[in-house]
């Protein structure tokens, strides 16, 4: 019964890091999507993200059996509470790399400004690498590693800051753009 259990736990552990794994690719495939105008590979992100959602429902829902079947102990229940944290979070990350793609049908195939295809690839880099960090992290339980992920974030949101600046400038030099 016990050795039931562990393949389980790791099983739920085994699908976050895939989930993350897919998520973090698909990231980077909607930004260079976004700058190379692909109207494919964008459709493509968008069509991905039911199953993103489906298996954040499927994980949920065998860490909530597992809980109810298995009474799980202290550590075993942190890991099952960061497993549904986990996948939710990466739920919402391919919520806005849907978004990504919805934008990029949206502006059609013409070229996009020459700052957002400055920008956004070190942006979607930086954003995959503080993922990459948060899943090492989870897998090898290592805490100093997860509290210096965040610290990544502040690249970002510099890069957003410059970019927002140089859309609003591009909006107010000619408007009908």
């Amino acid at each position: 019964m016990r050795l039931s259990y562990e393949r389980e736990l790791q099983r739920l552990q085994d699908e976050v890091l895939r989930m993350g794994s897919e998520v973090q690719e698909n990231l980077l495939k909607v930004t260079n999507a976004f700058i190379d105008r692909d109207m494919v590979t964008a459709q493509r992100m968008i069509d991905a993200d039911r199953s993103i959602n489906e298996r954040r429902i499927t994980v949920g829902l065998d860490a909530l059996r597992l809980i109810a079947t298995q009474s799980p102990m202290a550590g075993d229940m942190r890991l099952v509470a960061a497993v549904l944290e986990t996948v939710g979070e990466l739920e919402r990350i391919h919520d806005y790399i849907k978004g990504i793609g919805k934008i990029s049908l949206s502006l059609g195939p013409g070229p996009i400004p020459h700052s957002l295809a400055l920008h956004l690839p070190e942006m979607a880099e930086t954003a995959a690498e503080m993922l990459f960090q948060a899943l090492k992290a989870f897998a090898n339980r290592d805490a100093e590693l997860a509290k210096r992920t965040p610290d990544m974030d502040d690249r970002v949101d510099l890069l957003f800051n410059e970019l927002y600046g140089e859309i609003v400038a591009l909006v107010m030099a000619d408007p009908s753009q």
